[in-house]
């Protein structure tokens, strides 16, 4: 498989997690306690694919590592919010197992990618 075709599945599969992360949140009542971690965890999960669409338009190739790095912290403070969700909204579990799982496998891209660019 060519690298291009590898970006753009990289590009669906972040914009995917985001759409994801996003109707997890739509699908959970807002109060004192849930409210902000709605907050951060739709600001982290959709964070993921912005800042790969910018790596893909980096200036440079430490530009573009930078980005990529930030792809791989926000993976990983979206798997924080989601466990946080979990401990307020219990009942939203299996459905935050399977977004930790992607965010998990995210991560783990990201830092391939970050490796291998050293």
């Amino acid at each position: 498989m060519d690298q291009l075709s590898n970006k753009y599945k990289l590009e669906e599969r972040t914009a995917k997690f985001g759409e994801n992360v996003i109707g997890f949140c739509q699908s959970i009542k807002q109060d004192i306690i849930t409210k902000p971690i709605i907050s951060q965890l739709i600001r982290s999960g959709t964070s993921v694919g912005a800042n790969y669409m910018e790596a893909n338009g980096a200036s440079s190739r430490k530009d573009f590592a930078n980005k990529i790095f930030i792809c791989k912290k926000e993976a990983q403070e979206t798997k924080h919010w989601v466990r946080m969700m979990v401990k307020c909204v219990p009942n939203t579990r299996p459905e935050a197992e399977k977004l930790w799982q992607e965010a998990q496998e995210l991560t783990m891209i990201f830092q391939k990618i970050t490796t291998s660019l050293r």
